[in-house]
């Protein structure tokens, strides 16, 4: 590093015994005033000694043998340049230039050894001899540590309160071009700061927003504040299961965390040709992978945005043959989806013209034989049954189970669908409840809402699948089970 393109006001040399050196964890300047990142002030310079060997192929053999007296520091590395721009003096006062222009390289000693002085005192005789065999020089070198080099966590801790660094806040999830922070109260104060650090650390991200609130719309969006970078731009592109998903992050609910949960359904339970409700589609992320299979699905979101977004992702994917999205009430979507199936089978002849996946070299060899071949299709019948229901709502789900009641009395339809249903159990902090009850509390519920009783909604009928903990003491589950024939043919209630 050249030190020429550093003001001088801002390089603050450490000043350390040598005894400190050897064992220094490097920190940046501290700054706990700070409130406007300036990046110039983390700059510091650390005075080193540096071997400077005629053939370069010395280098090696002396850090070989001697791997003692050589700089061990992460991210700092043993062997550096010497720019024929930096003017070094050797151990007699000689001022010495780098090979009339030529780049050289060096390597930098123990960071015990701070002058020339100290470097001969310390190496071994057996060193010493090495590098007087070799025509090799001991020179001083002085190593910058500037802003780049601290990582975001260093620099937090450089600026933030002492009170409050026992958890710094780094955690963020990306999606697409955003980082998404969710800062406790006292950090707030800190946001504009904190998030240009993460924005500055983290190449692949343009915007750093924050969850404002915890107070949720009825579409599970949260009011955000962007902290940092590109605030006009909240449309982003997201990938997932070979799928490009695009959408407005602010008005849309969307959770990277549950990108296993999307392919862990896909994969285990839909199978080609069957048709899935997809009661809560969101912008897609269970519908378009499904449709990528092959599976026919019905796609619903009450939400215009996640609606609309939806649709593009359709286009977008190229699925528009196999997922027909809805925006209506989840409870209206439940109670219509048989009609609403029995009309697409009508407005479609009851099947679909599917385009047949062409792998990359039958492709080729079709565009050789033809090139205006007309693309080809298979043809897939429309089920007059619905296979699944995912419902992917965890806060309420399970409140709209009641529209399973009845839902197939008077039809002849024999099997009957997989419903998916994800929800929290929130139990109280001075509880620590094993699995097995809160399966069994959760089983309580579903009873309750399909009105129903433990016998005909056996508990040993049910799957349990922890997705994830949203916090120690809130789990979220999806349960799958076929409904029972007692609830889909009762009376409505």
């Amino acid at each position: 590093m050249c030190l020429k393109s550093i003001p001088k006001a801002f390089v603050r040399p450490l000043n350390l015994s040598p005894r400190a050196m050897s064992c220094l964890k490097y920190q940046p300047p501290v700054n706990r005033e700070m409130r406007t990142l300036d990046r110039s002030f983390f700059v510091s310079k650390l005075p080193l000694c540096v071997v400077k060997f005629p053939e370069p192929k010395n280098i090696s053999a002396f850090a070989k043998e001697f791997k003692d007296s050589i700089l061990r520091v992460p991210r700092i590395p043993h062997v550096v340049k010497l720019d024929q721009t930096v003017e070094n003096k050797s151990a007699k006062g000689k001022t010495l230039a780098c090979d009339n222009g030529i780049v050289s390289k060096g390597v930098l000693l123990n960071s015990s050894m701070t002058s020339t002085e100290e470097a001969r005192a310390q190496l071994s005789p057996e060193a010493l001899q090495f590098l007087e065999t070799n025509n090799a020089e001991i020179l001083p070198y002085e190593y910058v540590l500037d802003y780049d080099f601290w990582k975001a966590e260093e620099i937090l801790r450089a600026v933030l309160p002492e009170e409050y660094l026992d958890e710094i806040p780094t955690g963020f999830t990306v999606t697409g071009h955003i980082a998404h922070l969710n800062l406790r109260q006292e950090f707030k104060p800190f946001a504009s700061l904190i998030g240009q650090v993460i924005l500055d650390k983290n190449n692949k991200i343009e915007t750093v927003v924050d969850k404002v609130s915890s107070i949720a719309t009825k579409f599970r969006t949260f009011p955000m504040e962007v902290i940092a970078g590109r605030g006009g731009d909240l449309v982003v592109e997201q990938k997932e299961s070979n799928c490009t998903f695009r959408f407005d992050f602010s008005k849309v609910y969307w959770n990277s965390r549950l990108h296993t949960e999307h392919e862990r359904l896909v994969k285990q339970y839909f199978q080609p040709g069957q048709v899935v409700c997809d009661v809560f589609a969101g912008v897609g992320p269970f519908a378009i992978p499904a449709g990528k299979k092959e599976v026919i699905v019905l796609a619903n979101d009450l939400n215009p945005d996640s609606f609309k977004y939806l649709q593009e992702n359709i286009e977008l994917n190229k699925v528009s043959t196999l997922v027909k999205p809805f925006n209506l009430d989840g409870a209206q979507f439940i109670s219509d989806s048989i009609t609403l199936l029995q009309q697409w089978r009508e407005s479609n002849d009851g099947k679909l013209q599917v385009p047949l996946r062409i792998s990359h070299h039958d492709r080729k060899r079709q565009k050789k034989q033809d090139a205006k071949e007309a693309p080809k299709f298979k043809e897939l019948q429309i089920p007059f049954e619905i296979n699944h229901f995912v419902m992917n709502l965890p806060d309420s789900s399970i409140t709209f189970l009641d529209r399973f009641v009845g839902l197939y009395k008077g039809t002849s339809i024999k099997t009957l669908p997989w419903i998916h249903l994800h929800c929290f159990e929130k139990y109280g902090i001075d509880e620590e409840p094993p699995m097995e009850e809160l399966y069994h509390r959760v089983h309580s519920r579903i009873a309750t809402s399909l009105h129903t009783d433990k016998q005909a909604l056996a508990f040993d009928n049910l799957r349990f699948h922890l997705v994830r903990k949203v916090s120690p003491t809130k789990p979220m589950f999806c349960v799958s089970f076929q409904l029972p024939e007692q609830v889909a043919f009762a009376d409505s209630t």
